[in-house]
């Protein structure tokens, strides 16, 4: 992992291990195999490389790695960030109809307009796409390979044909099982490091995951739904102005609902601070589009916003943030754009009896691009359902913030001790504790509504898509 700072923000990048390097990694040939064709630089260069590895994900690390190399995806994975854009920005019918016919839900309110992610979701089984999917994966490969030509700047061929959607399914199971198999991967090279065979094991034996593809609203497009929404009557009646919005997310500060507690911390996100309660979330690095609104847009244009172009990260970072409370800082991400990033979920912290160190983080919105939004597809690896946790060897130490030392930053600005320690604090505040939410010999299924009612309110009672 390496540091650095410059005049607008702390930024981290973490340690980037390459895909065919975790392919070997995680196999249990090269470096124990007596008769390896291995040579002894090779092995003390993998064996460094799975110290790197765990001190990433270790509790004195951040909790996250980035995978570089992945061959065959990078069309497939641009294809899919630019659809999550037409997708949010579809009519409502037509996208009620997409939706139906590729088997995927959405877990946001798509008629607010004022909604700043709008996220479509897919349940991928590992054994479907090992007995089943492997050849139809080929051909969709073959299929995106075709339309690549050598050429991957899609700015000239952003709009989805309804043909198009057809194929969307398809894509995001190939997608998603390609990332499935890079936790799959880690998990072997943690089980190795920590002795046993418990994270793979869970994965294996839940054999599901859930894919998101999202998109991060700009605020002009936020303008032009709510426009439509006027015109059609969607929101007549129940979309509150911002000035109200805000004034009633001041209100709720005192409510158990976290999230709305969450808008105190900062108003300035896209998504707001959290843990992932899975074993390992995977996303692909982000893409950021920048669109124009036309001057002679029409009121009723749902898609008016449609002069878009690929753009460069905003200060050079993915803006995705996370905080270590043991340095007391708050990073924002910096990665390749094609790689993947893999994160530590809390059910990976809790069956490594704390080797593993889950992320807290949030999604930042920068301040000053109005027009700007960011696309990304993201797979949360969990155990099975009926997984039962234990507390027995967890060192409870570990959930305890430290803030000494602070320098921090957020919204892209650098902060001062103080506010450093005053934000942490504030964080600290609205996330609610492992503790209170897991008990010894709670299942899985027990412990993520439990975590959901804690923080979003209602039952916790999960989607079933």
């Amino acid at each position: 992992m390496r540091e650095e700072s410059d005049s607008e923000a702390l930024v981290m990048e973490p340690f980037e291990l390459s895909y065919s390097d975790l392919v070997i990694l995680s196999s249990t040939g090269p470096t124990d195999d007596p008769s390896s064709s291995a040579s002894e630089e090779e092995i003390l260069r993998w064996d460094s490389m799975r110290r790197s590895v765990m001190e990433s994900l270790g509790p004195d690390g951040p909790g996250l790695l980035a995978v570089s190399g992945v061959p065959g995806v990078s069309f497939l994975r641009r294809r899919l960030q630019f659809a999550a854009r037409e997708l949010a920005l579809l009519d409502p019918e037509r996208r009620k109809r997409i939706l139906k016919e590729q088997c995927l839900g959405s877990d946001v309110p798509l008629k607010d307009p004022d909604r700043r992610v709008s996220s479509f979701a897919m349940q991928l089984r590992y054994a479907e796409g090992v007995a089943n999917s492997r050849s139809k994966a080929n051909n969709e490969l073959n299929r995106v390979a075709s339309l690549e030509n050598g050429d991957l700047n899609m700015n000239k061929s952003m709009k989805f044909q309804d043909d198009e959607y057809d194929h969307l399914g398809n894509s995001l199971k190939e997608l998603g099982f390609v990332m499935m198999d890079l936790g799959i991967c880690l998990a072997r090279i943690c089980d190795s490091a920590i002795g046993g065979h418990e994270l793979e094991q869970s994965l294996m034996e839940s054999s599901s995951a859930k894919g998101r593809l999202i998109h991060y609203h700009s605020r002009i497009e936020n303008l032009v739904l709510k426009q439509s929404g006027k015109k059609s009557g969607i929101n007549k009646g129940r979309v509150a102005s911002k000035k109200n919005l805000k004034r009633d997310s001041m209100k709720r500060g005192d409510s158990t609902h976290c999230e709305a507690k969450a808008c105190c911390v900062s108003s300035n996100l896209w998504q707001q601070w959290h843990y992932d309660y899975g074993i390992f979330t995977v996303l692909t690095a982000p893409m950021f589009l920048s669109s124009v609104l036309p001057q002679e847009a029409r009121e009723d244009d749902r898609g008016a916003a449609t002069c878009v172009q690929e753009c460069p990260y905003p200060g050079g970072h993915t803006h995705l943030q996370i905080l270590d409370a043991k340095k007391g800082k708050v990073f924002m991400v910096k990665t390749s754009s094609e790689s993947f990033i893999i994160q530590v979920g809390e059910s990976a912290d809790i069956l490594s009896k704390g080797k593993l160190r889950s992320t807290l983080h949030c999604v930042h919105r920068p301040p000053m691009h109005e027009n700007l939004s960011r696309e990304s597809f993201v797979l949360f690896l969990q155990p099975a359902w009926t997984k039962i946790f234990t507390l027995s060897g967890y060192p409870m130490d570990q959930l305890v913030f430290d803030c000494e030392d602070t320098e921090s930053s957020n919204d892209g600005c650098r902060l001062t001790q103080q506010d450093g320690r005053d934000l942490i604090d504030r964080i600290s505040r609205i996330i609610p504790s492992l503790m209170s939410r897991l008990k010894d010999g709670m299942s899985f299924a027990e412990f993520s509504r439990e975590t959901t009612k804690q923080y979003y309110g209602g039952s916790g009672l999960q989607a079933n898509q």
